[in-house]
C-alpha cells in the first residue's frame, strides 16, 4: 500500500490486501487480460515512444463504485477539452520506466493534476502498456482503489478544466453508450456521462474494463456520436 504523499523516491507497490469484494471482477481482469484484447495499438517493437502512465482510481461515492476522471483544458495542444484519467509522461525521477516508475509517475501526476493525497491511494494492478498513436505516447494504466479519499479538484486551470467522479452505474448504463466517429473514420466507444463525451483511449480501456469484469450490458451499437477535425 502507497502511504508516501510524496510519491518521488518513496516506495511504490501493488497490493490487493484488504480490496472491497466488488473489485475482485476487476482484479481478475487486469490479471488475465492480454494486450491485443484491450487495443489494436500496442507499443512499437523496437522501443520508441515516450513513457507515460496514467491512474485508474475506482472509489466508493453516494451511488456505489466509481471513477476518477479529469477534463483537461481547452487551451492545452494536445486533446483540448478531452476527459480522461489522471496522468502524464514519466519524469526521470519517476524511475525505471519498465519498473515501479509508472507506478510513481501515475501517482505524482494524479496529485499535480486534481490535489488527491496519494496516501490515500492504494495501487492493486497494471494492465499491459499500451499506445496512442496520434501523440506517440507509450501508456501504463495503473488501477488503484480510493482507500481513504480526499478532496478534489482543478489545480492548475491551463491543464485542467474540471475534476470529477462517474459512477459506474452510469457507465454501464446502456443510454449512457455510443460509438463516437472521427471525420477521420476511426470509430470507438464513448460515454456521456456527467455532462461530457468521454471517448478515444479513455473511453476504451473504459470499454475493456466494463467488458472483462463482466459489468458490461447490452448497448445500441448502431448510436453514433460524430467528432470534428480539432478532437
Amino acid at each position: 500500500m502507497t502511504r508516501a504523499s510524496r510519491t518521488q523516491g518513496g516506495a511504490v507497490t501493488l497490493s490487493k490486501e484488504g480490496l472491497p469484494a466488488w473489485l475482485d471482477p476487476v482484479v481478475h481482469a487486469v490479471e488475465t487480460v492480454q494486450p491485443l484484447q484491450l487495443s489494436r495499438f500496442l507499443p512499437p517493437e523496437n522501443g520508441t515512444g515516450r513513457q507515460s502512465a496514467v491512474l485508474i482510481l475506482f472509489g466508493e461515492g453516494e451511488r456505489g463504485p466509481e471513477l476518477l476522471i479529469m477534463e483537461r483544458a481547452t487551451s492545452l495542444r494536445s486533446h483540448p477539452g478531452q476527459p480522461s484519467f489522471p496522468g502524464g509522461a514519466l519524469d526521470p525521477e519517476d524511475g525505471d520506466p519498465h519498473g515501479d516508475g509508472p507506478l510513481r509517475a501515475a501517482l505524482r501526476e494524479a496529485e499535480e493534476e486534481t490535489g488527491l493525497d496519494p496516501a490515500g491511494v492504494q495501487l492493486f494492478g497494471v494492465l499491459p502498456k499500451l499506445y496512442i498513436p496520434v501523440s506517440g505516447f507509450v501508456v501504463t494504466p495503473v488501477l488503484g482503489w480510493w482507500r481513504e479519499p480526499s478532496p478534489v479538484g482543478v489545480v492548475d486551470p491551463g491543464e485542467t478544466a474540471r475534476v470529477f467522479t462517474v459512477p459506474v452505474a452510469d457507465l454501464t448504463d446502456p443510454g449512457n453508450r455510443a460509438v463516437a466517429v472521427h471525420p477521420s473514420g476511426h470509430r470507438g466507444p464513448a460515454f456521456l456521462v456527467e455532462s461530457a463525451l468521454v471517448w478515444g483511449f479513455t473511453a476504451g480501456v473504459i470499454d475493456r474494463l466494463l467488458h472483462f469484469a463482466g459489468w458490461e450490458r447490452p448497448w445500441d451499437r448502431e448510436k453514433q456520436v460524430p467528432l470534428d477535425w480539432r478532437s
